[in-house]
């Protein structure tokens, strides 16, 4: 698909919101992911068909020209719906863009510019490899996709899958999971930090009384307390101290870091 004016003569820049919307969408992102998907190919008829297997809905017989009837139909359906709903339609049309014959562009122009609308709008999803999962803010992104592609890169596939597995406890719709991501993510980095070292039956924090080079002072202090916290908030839950999501955020962003930098550190050190 051609690229947009601004796009063409280098005015067309993503700016980041502060990201406000996560367990909502809004009525203009409803709106707009109609437009998007005409722009992709779809008739109205198309897009019920869409939402009627996301919904649960029946479509209506009495309606069968594709505007102004079917359209109707579609706007209405996916205003009414509820805010997870909407994230589950977005799944199943980039699902369809990617099984059917469409133009072969329309997949990345698909997911390219929703992404742009999630970013720009300070909404806190985004779509990755044909899933809405969370978005957190650009420092966060780094982090996380950085460690995935060090895992990935040398090996690390059991911590790789425990932080694929956290991030999808803070994706979860309608209600995010924090105790379950803390968990994941205090479990890659333990796996890391056990490969690394060759103590593969230690838990984390004995691996760091007994490796206390591993990371440098003072910082491994700090790691030291960041799983203590973990230890009591993701798996040995105080009754009524659920840990909240920004807490939950804040350790997934922490574990992926020092999973990145262990895997580099030791890498670095091994010899040639």
């Amino acid at each position: 698909m051609k690229d947009s004016f601004s796009k063409r003569n280098g005015f067309h820049s993503t700016q980041e919101s502060e990201i406000t919307i996560r367990e909502d969408a809004p009525e203009e992102l409803r709106g707009y992911l109609v437009q998007l998907s005409y722009e992709c190919g779809f008739k109205p008829s198309d897009l019920r068909a869409i939402l009627c297997k996301a919904l649960k809905k029946q479509p209506d017989s009495n309606n069968w020209s594709e505007f102004p009837n079917v359209d109707w139909e579609v706007n209405n359906l996916l205003q009414e719906c509820k805010w997870y709903k909407v994230y589950d339609v977005i799944e199943r049309i980039q699902t369809d863009l990617g099984q059917h014959n469409y133009n072969p562009d329309t997949y990345e122009h698909f997911h390219t510019e929703l992404n742009d609308y999630f970013v720009e709008n300070g909404i806190g999803w985004k779509l990755a490899d044909g899933l809405v999962e969370i978005r957190g803010p650009e420092s966060f992104e780094v982090i996380v996709k950085s460690a995935r592609e060090t895992e990935s890169e040398y090996g690390h596939v059991t911590a790789g899958k425990e932080l694929h597995e956290a991030i999808g406890d803070l994706s979860r719709r309608p209600s995010p999971d924090p105790t379950g991501a803390i968990q994941h993510a205090m479990a890659s980095l333990e796996c890391v930090a056990r490969e690394v070292t060759g103590d593969v039956k230690a838990n984390l924090g004995d691996i760091l009384k007994r490796h206390n080079t591993i990371i440098p002072p003072p910082l491994d202090q700090a790691v030291a307390k960041a799983w203590g916290y973990a230890s009591e908030n993701g798996r040995h839950i105080r009754e009524g101290r659920e840990p909240s999501f920004n807490e939950a955020e804040l350790i997934v962003g922490l574990c992926a870091s020092l999973g990145n930098y262990l895997i580099k550190s030791a890498q670095a050190d091994a010899p040639d």
